[in-house]
């Protein structure tokens, strides 16, 4: 009988590492999924040449002061959001990344890359347009809080945006130690503090991704009178864009 009891907790021990192996080293592949080749007009490109990488850009090129960035989520094509946010903001020149692997782009996704490339791309923008939005969906949300955390934003606007991916993994996983086996954390709420510029929160009333308690979190993060926070009715996580208020919720004007 000991030795069956010691056998079967050998087993169990056994599955429960094997299984955390496989989350370790599969991890990435369950944050990113790059997109195929972009779905956009020649006419709409530009390339961004990093040291280690060559990204490709989604724009609508506009000469003058104001200019929007735009991150998208983990699965997006983001040009097929170019001509929603053109029409927006028509007094505004935009600029879509690719993440790395995604529409394009070279290399492949970390974190690290993620925040470096949008650093990269802001120096670029900002050159050419002092009066900068910037917008993050998703993933993209803990690209856009950490780069105005850092960087001189007109306005950020934050949709269906998480607190942290190890919170939200920590649900996911709740028998799983995924504090210490995660790559990327995207930890939001560390650097919302330091954002100074007027920031809008969208979320979705039927998010089946990203839980309420995770937005919250991260809205309560930010320093006082920071952020706003308004919800789309009717709206899931992936179906946000095509509800009725968003494109004007995300303009301001909701």
């Amino acid at each position: 009988m000991k030795r069956l009891l010691m056998g079967i907790i050998v087993a169990v021990t056994a599955t429960y590492m094997g299984f955390c192996l496989i989350l370790f080293f599969s991890q990435r592949t369950l944050i990113y999924f790059p997109t195929g080749a972009a779905q956009m007009e020649p006419a709409a490109t530009e390339t961004l040449s990093v040291p280690d990488a060559s990204l490709r850009l989604s724009t609508r090129p506009l000469e003058g002061p104001s200019a929007l960035i735009y991150f998208g989520g983990n699965a997006e094509d983001v040009s097929g959001s170019l001509g929603a946010f053109a029409d927006e903001f028509p007094d505004h020149a935009i600029y879509m990344l690719h993440y790395r692997g995604y529409g394009g782009s070279s290399g492949k996704p970390t974190e690290e890359a993620l925040h470096s490339d949008a650093r990269a791309l802001y120096e670029m923008v900002h050159a050419r347009h002092p009066d900068v939005i910037v917008v993050g969906r998703s993933l993209g949300s803990g690209v856009a809080v950490q780069l105005a955390a850092t960087r001189q934003v007109t306005r950020l606007v934050l949709i269906t945006p998480f607190d942290s991916i190890v919170n939200l993994a920590s649900r996911q996983f709740p028998f799983v130690p995924v504090d210490l086996l995660l790559w990327d954390r995207f930890e939001s709420w560390r650097y919302a503090p330091q954002v100074t510029a007027p920031t809008l929160i969208i979320a979705a009333a039927n998010d089946e991704i990203v839980p309420r308690e995770s937005t919250l979190a991260l809205f309560n993060a930010f320093g006082p009178g920071v952020a706003t926070m308004t919800t789309i009715a009717g709206a899931g996580h992936n179906s946000i864009s095509g509800k009725p208020g968003y494109m004007a919720a995300v303009r301001g004007q909701e």
